[in-house]
């Protein structure tokens, strides 16, 4: 399933500095899979484009990974003549393996994540046993964002805003009328996203939420993932900033801090861990690379015991 956005002229009177320059043109995949909403970000002069949070196919019981996904994102960028400059990840995933490496083999550009990457090596390098050959100062990864970067695609401006608490690595690139949000929110009927991970913090995910809410009420909010909330049929991954402050079960119509964690950390307690979070880990950590060859030249992942 995928959707084109190029309505990118609706919002160019909010603001004086937003132009069709400066409003990105959106192609969004959704794989039912995984729940996870994947996006190519084209800027609208010229032929660049970003991928941000890619997705590869994973058999949990076969124990095998596959392209198909990626493939089609790098069938669509051929297709339309991009150049692809940048893949980002808003956070290291638990509910899928990133295809971040095997896009800038197939097409170049460059691999990024959020500078606080090494919190999140630190706490499962030592989970999953990684050994001293696994260094964790996400030297994986090409460019670490910093809160307040700035950077570009092609001559589209971007900045990235530091977002944690779902994971201490959470970043959000706000781009134009447009904001990538990762895992802070979801769906306005659906709420928000857990923060019962290691390292993460109901606290700080508010604080976060609020930041991304502070932006413009038209801006365009592109989410990870969707679960359909009951009342509703069909799957959606864009909302806004305006339908999220006014709607939002778990923190919409102003709803205080304390109230949000109070109920953020309740809920979480009554969560399981999500169904691909061991292979994601291993693999996201790693910037989308599988984890090295074993003695007999094959590669393993590992199923810690007792310790998610």
């Amino acid at each position: 399933m995928n959707h084109f956005d190029s309505n990118i002229n609706k919002n160019q009177g909010n603001s004086a500095k937003m132009t069709t320059k400066t409003l990105p043109e959106v192609l969004s995949y959704f794989d039912t899979v995984t729940n996870a909403a994947c996006y190519i970000v084209k800027d609208p002069s010229s032929s660049a484009c970003a991928v941000i949070d890619s997705i590869l196919d994973f058999d949990m019981a076969a124990g095998s990974v596959h392209t198909k996904h990626a493939d089609m994102l790098i069938a669509e960028i051929t297709a339309r003549g991009l150049t692809l400059e940048w893949v980002l990840e808003t956070h290291v995933h638990a509910d899928h393996l990133s295809a971040a490496p095997y896009l800038v083999q197939k097409l170049g550009g460059k691999i990024a994540i959020g500078a606080n990457i090494d919190s999140v090596q630190k706490v499962f390098g030592k989970i999953f046993n990684a050994g001293t050959e696994f260094q964790m100062d996400g030297s994986q990864f090409d460019v670490l964002f910093a809160d307040n970067d700035e950077f570009s695609i092609g001559n589209l401006p971007v900045r990235v805003l530091h977002t944690p608490g779902h994971t201490p690595a959470c970043v959000t690139y706000v781009m134009g009328d447009a904001a990538f949000i990762g895992d802070t929110l979801f769906m306005p009927d659906f709420g928000t996203a857990r923060a019962d991970f290691p390292g993460g913090s109901a606290t700080e995910l508010y604080q976060s939420i609020q930041r991304i809410l502070s932006l413009p009420d038209t801006t365009r909010l592109f989410l990870c993932h969707d679960y359909k909330a009951p009342d509703r049929d069909d799957y959606c991954w864009q909302t806004t900033v305006a339908e999220q402050k006014a709607h939002n079960i778990h923190v919409g119509g102003g709803k205080s801090e304390a109230d949000f964690v109070a109920f953020r950390t309740a809920r979480d307690e009554q969560l399981g861990m999500p169904k691909l979070i061991i292979p994601s880990i291993q693999v996201n950590m790693r910037g989308g690379k599988l984890p090295p060859a074993e003695e007999d030249g094959k590669q393993y992942l590992k199923i810690p015991l007792n310790q998610l």
